[in-house]
């Protein structure tokens, strides 16, 4: 339910919250899921400290609504890319809460993540999975003791919705499928993704994510086959993509091109 103190906030775990920000487009969905992380209070109405997880865009109002919950401790950051982090540093000035990012360059007053790290913040325990693929920096995070099975913020290595985007060539496929089988050994937690609805069950969204992949690269082999094997990324795109919107022609273009370096390196 949305909290009557802040427009916008809604619950989406006992450990968890979470503003959409006004960002919505072809590869934010209806826009970039910015959450709090906090131990439950007693009522609704309680103040209590809370950590920022991908403050989002440059937008005064839901930077303020966000901030306006209450203390913020610290702000994490999923990955690189602008609609999760180009508020990062007007958000450190307004809370003067440190930013931290697995790259440094996404940090202010606060050092670099490490994969497998515990973080204690605001009344929770938060454990840094490092999930490199759809970018290079890319990380979860845990949450074990939310709930029954845990939950887990996903950014846009998983999303709530369709699949995401190796974004080549700072993101892998094969760190990809690493990274998808190192998630789904973490058993039924509830995934909470930077974009799109809240998902039941992170081995089960693991499983279909890369038996996707897994048969995307068979369509890849099947137009290497048919085109040749030196056909290039818009060749390659043209046949698997064939009826890919053209709003989202590059990122499929940036999939194609991830899934060929994969094939002609790693066979």
């Amino acid at each position: 339910m949305p909290n009557p103190t802040t427009p916008g906030l809604v619950s989406s775990s006992p450990q968890t919250r979470y503003r959409l920000a006004p960002n919505p487009g072809p590869m934010s969905l209806e826009g970039t899921n910015s959450y709090l992380i906090a131990a439950p209070a007693a009522d609704h109405l309680t103040e209590r400290p809370a950590v920022v997880v991908d403050p989002g865009p440059l937008d005064d109002d839901h930077l303020a609504a966000l901030a306006g919950t209450g203390p913020v401790e610290l702000v994490l950051i999923t990955h690189r890319h602008s609609d999760h982090t180009a508020a990062s540093d007007r958000f450190h000035h307004l809370t003067g809460a440190p930013v931290r990012a697995l790259d440094p360059a996404h940090c202010h007053g606060g050092p670099p993540l490490v994969d497998g790290e515990e973080i204690f913040a605001a009344g929770v325990r938060i454990r840094v999975l490092a999930t490199p693929g759809h970018t290079s920096d890319s990380v979860c995070f845990v949450l074990p003791d939310d709930g029954d099975a845990g939950s887990i913020l996903t950014g846009d290595t998983i999303l709530g919705r369709g699949t995401t985007i190796i974004d080549y060539p700072d993101g892998r496929l094969g760190p990809y499928l690493a990274s998808l089988e190192r998630l789904g050994g973490l058993g039924p937690a509830a995934v909470l993704p930077g974009h799109g609805p809240m998902l039941p069950d992170l081995a089960a969204i693991s499983r279909a994510y890369l038996l996707h992949r897994r048969e995307r690269l068979d369509q890849v082999r099947a137009a290497l086959t048919a085109i040749g094997a030196e056909a290039s990324v818009q060749q390659v795109t043209d046949l698997v993509y064939a009826d890919v919107d053209r709003s989202v022609r590059r990122a499929a273009e940036a999939s194609v091109a991830a899934q060929l370096d994969y094939l002609r390196t790693a066979g």
